[in-house]
């Protein structure tokens, strides 16, 4: 039987002992019912996995001993998802577990001309993620970035090898994702929001090298175009 996993942000090192924080020692605590000599798994997001043996617990607090800590290494391709966020907070929150259940390195709320501006719960979305993190069984959480305009996420991202833009403007040059998406190579995509991009934030894009692209013939949802395209990435990338 697997063991449980748990989120632990802090080094992770062999021999060491450590107490959980006091979420995560209530749970193994009072949910889970472990008790001096059990294991359980610590991962902190960057790439380590421990083998821990509960010391001590009580309602509050739980000490652990890491007996075992191994290293995973991080996907060799990297794909960085900046999004304009709907105001809809049970659509954005889906869209953040399945990102990273699809394995996303980072993500980039975008403050795009037509943004709704829904409030960035970093808290909440945090732990989002740390549970999707666990529950797809990876090792790395992906960076979650401040909200920002299109243009500093352009210059953030400058030294990507494969820059995309999605957009729906008619008349304008696009190309089908399928096309567009090599396998191999970090990449970063932006997704405009409901009301998609300006012309004016195409423009920038394309100045950037950005490559214009379509996410197909329906007009897609700001997360389904989002979905789209790290489900596309994942598989032509870890298949």
């Amino acid at each position: 039987m697997a063991l449980a996993q748990f989120f632990h942000d802090a080094p992770l090192l062999a021999g060491s002992e450590l107490m959980l924080d006091e979420d995560t020692a209530r749970h193994v605590v009072q949910v889970l019912r472990m008790t001096a000599g059990a294991q359980l798994q610590l991962t902190d997001g960057k790439g380590h996995l421990a083998t821990a043996s509960i010391v001590s617990a009580g309602k509050k607090k739980c000490m652990v001993r890491l007996e075992v800590v191994d290293t995973y290494e991080a996907p060799a391709t990297a794909l960085h998802l900046c999004v304009a966020f709907t105001k809809n907070t049970s659509r954005n929150e889906w869209l953040l577990e399945k990102a990273t259940e699809l394995g996303v390195c980072s993500i980039t709320p975008l403050l795009a001309a037509r943004s709704e501006r829904e409030r960035i719960r970093y808290e909440r979305w945090h732990n989002i993620l740390v549970a999707a993190l666990i529950q797809s069984q990876q090792y790395y959480l992906p960076v979650l970035h401040e909200a920002m305009a299109p243009a500093e996420a352009i210059m953030m991202h400058k030294g990507i090898a494969q820059k995309l833009v999605a957009h729906c403007i008619a008349g304008r040059e696009r190309k089908p994702l399928g096309e567009m998406l090599k396998p191999a190579k970090d990449t970063v995509i932006l997704i405009g929001p409901e009301g998609d991009f300006t012309e004016e934030e195409v423009n920038l894009c394309i100045s950037a090298q950005y490559a214009a692209v379509s996410m197909g013939m329906q007009r897609l949802r700001t997360e389904t175009a989002a979905m789209a395209a790290c489900a596309y990435f994942n598989l032509i990338n870890h298949v």
